[in-house]
C-alpha cells in the first residue's frame, strides 16, 4: 500500500522548505502556510520517492527530497501521463492531478545535472488541485484512483 512519507512548504519566495509531520490542506490555501498554495492547477505538488531516487541515481548523489521543492512525498506510486485527471487520495484529502511538475533552473542550481535527471518519465512529480479540505499526516495511506 502506498503512503505519505513527507510534507513540506515554504513561507516565502526562494525560501527554505520547511518539513512537518502533519498539515492542514485547504482549497483556499493548499498546504497550510505555503506561499504558492492559492487555488489553481498547481496548488499542491507531489513527488514519488521511487522517481526521486532514479533522478538521484542519475546525478550520482543522494539528495534530500525537499531539494525538489515539492509539497508532498509519496512512497509506492510512480506518476506518468496516464495519471492526468486522476484523483490522488491521501487519507481524507482528495487531490486532482492536473499535470506534470516541470523541473526548472532552480534544480540545476541545487545540484548540477538534477534538472535533466528530473525530465524523463514525470520524475519531477505532479501538480494538483485540492478538491476538499483535510488534515494529513506522515504515514497516511495514499491511493491513486
Amino acid at each position: 500500500m502506498a503512503s505519505l512519507i513527507g510534507i513540506a512548504f515554504k513561507t516565502e519566495k526562494r525560501g527554505q522548505m520547511i518539513t512537518v509531520e502533519q498539515a492542514q490542506v485547504t482549497q483556499a490555501k493548499g498546504v497550510e502556510n505555503d506561499i504558492f498554495g492559492r487555488p489553481g492547477k498547481r496548488q499542491v505538488t507531489v513527488l514519488s520517492i521511487q522517481q526521486w531516487q532514479l533522478a538521484c541515481n542519475d546525478v550520482g548523489k543522494t539528495l534530500p527530497w525537499f531539494t525538489r521543492r515539492a509539497n508532498l512525498l509519496v512512497d509506492g506510486i510512480s506518476f506518468s501521463s496516464k495519471d492526468l485527471g486522476k484523483q490522488l487520495v491521501i487519507d481524507e484529502l482528495i487531490l486532482e492531478i492536473t499535470g506534470e511538475t516541470d523541473p526548472c533552473k532552480k534544480m540545476e542550481q541545487a545540484y548540477p545535472g538534477l534538472e535533466a535527471a528530473l525530465l524523463p518519465d514525470w520524475r519531477g512529480g505532479v501538480t494538483c488541485r485540492v478538491l476538499n479540505d483535510a488534515k494529513i499526516q506522515i504515514n497516511a495511506p495514499v491511493d491513486l484512483a
